[in-house]
């Protein structure tokens, strides 16, 4: 696969916005979803840079989280902003990175993307907790670098 555009097929893109709707309505928490072809610098280094570029440290609870995949590098990555950090032990998103790479190893990217976020959203919900009056104060939309 050479084209981060051949990732998923628009069809696969609105069932993976489908999806964070639905985890959001467990939690106050933000949850999005960047595709970009590769990266020249540490996966990790990668994704707090476009967690910044997408302004998602400015949600009020400091509760966003981005799933970063660099396609062609095979390489994923799991941010969450400092309110969540703050609260959460350091393997809170092993089980959610799990459900992801059961998924990738056999090339169910929408699936494994699916299954994180729903994950992400459950996991949330035990310090984020949704609540009537939260606002969705990030985009949905999936970003493509």
């Amino acid at each position: 696969m050479s084209k981060v555009e051949d990732f998923l097929s628009k069809k696969e893109e609105q069932e993976i916005v489908d999806a964070i709707q639905v985890a959001e309505k467990n939690t106050s928490g933000e949850i999005r979803v960047h595709l970009e072809k590769t990266t020249s610098i540490a996966p990790y280094d990668r994704a707090v840079e476009v967690f910044n570029l997408l302004e998602m440290h400015k949600t009020k609870d400091a509760n966003g989280v981005l799933i970063y995949v660099a396609v062609n590098d095979k390489q994923f990555v799991i941010c969450g902003d400092k309110g969540i950090d703050d609260k959460v032990d350091i393997n809170f998103w092993s089980t959610t990175k799990d459900a992801i790479v059961n998924q990738f190893k056999i090339g169910n990217f929408k699936q494994g993307l699916i299954d994180g976020i729903l994950k992400a959203g459950e996991q949330l919900k035990q310090h984020f907790p949704y609540q009537d009056d939260d606002t969705d104060e990030l985009s949905n939309e999936i970003s493509i670098g």
